[in-house]
């Protein structure tokens, strides 16, 4: 991947200098030029990690549980945030950082940059599967996604996006999703506790659902799957109590070819909370929603 990752970077670098705006009054974003650079950066950081974690995945690893016995997180988990957040802070000391091991929990602002980490998305899989896991980052400015990055480790695909630029897997650009796929020929990723008696929707109306679609899938990694909605490989991706960290970058993605996320119900999602999430091409989307998830709401 040596090869690519250089024609990533030249890519970057080939960025037109620009200022850009937002729609609030003027207030100034992130420029081209510095996001170029944070993103050269941020993947060098995230390709070296995942480097790392390959290195491990032979060896003997501790194993802990959180908030339950199905929460896990590995040595490799905290030693790979560690790895991320020592180069960042030493880079860019004046950007504030949030971490799924608990860095920044003190954080209740997204007013300047701030980098959202997840060093493996999929813990359950790394830890049972040795695969179908990944690094996310999403970093925002004042509120807005700037920049995405999700890297399949042991795939060695790598995912990433600029806002305005586009999103690429590995060095080629993502095509902007077709808005003319029907929900009835949709492949849907979900999990089976959408299926089960829960907090949010009838179980019922979930099951009909997944009889109106063309498929249901589940990879055990939300960023992952949200990476899957940006270049096509599924339709929308529904999911449960998802942390900032699991949907920072992913989002940054969906957003940068065209497609939706938002919560279970259409609402903006809040990226220092827990969320539902609904992620999709925009033809489908709110039939999903109006359909299916408002129709069953508790």
């Amino acid at each position: 991947m040596e090869k690519e990752n250089d024609c990533i970077h030249r890519g970057i670098y080939n960025i037109s200098m620009r200022l850009e705006y937002y729609n609030n009054g003027g207030t100034k974003s992130m420029g081209l030029n510095e996001r170029g650079h944070i993103l050269k950066q941020a993947i060098k950081w995230v390709l070296d990690a995942g480097d790392m974690i390959r290195t491990k995945m032979d060896k003997p690893i501790q194993i802990e549980t959180k908030s339950n016995p199905n929460d896990l997180v590995t040595s490799v988990d905290k030693e790979t945030e560690s790895f991320l957040i020592k180069r960042i802070q030493a880079h860019y000391p004046d950007h504030a950082l949030l971490g799924e091991e608990g860095h920044g929990a003190h954080i209740t602002s997204l007013d300047g940059t701030i980098w959202i980490i997840d060093p493996i998305d999929g813990t359950m899989n790394f830890v049972h599967q040795k695969r179908h896991f990944a690094i996310s980052i999403g970093i925002f400015h004042d509120g807005i996604g700037e920049i995405g990055i999700v890297y399949d480790v042991m795939a060695d695909t790598l995912y990433y996006a600029s806002r305005g630029e586009g999103a690429f897997k590995n060095n080629n650009r993502l095509e902007p999703l077709n808005d003319q796929v029907q929900l009835e020929k949709s492949i849907i990723g979900l999990n089976h506790l959408w299926l089960c008696e829960n907090k949010l929707v009838d179980e019922k109306v979930m099951q009909k659902l997944v009889k109106t679609v063309r498929g249901v899938r589940s990879s055990g990694s939300a960023a992952l799957d949200m990476a899957y909605v940006a270049e096509g490989a599924l339709d929308a991706y529904l999911a449960m109590g998802l942390s900032p960290w699991d949907i920072a970058g992913g989002t940054v993605l969906v957003n940068e070819v065209g497609g939706r996320t938002t919560n279970h119900l259409g609402e903006p999602l809040h990226m220092l909370k827990r969320n539902s999430l609904l992620t999709s091409r925009n033809s489908i989307h709110s039939d999903l929603i109006q359909q299916f998830l408002k129709k069953g709401q508790k």
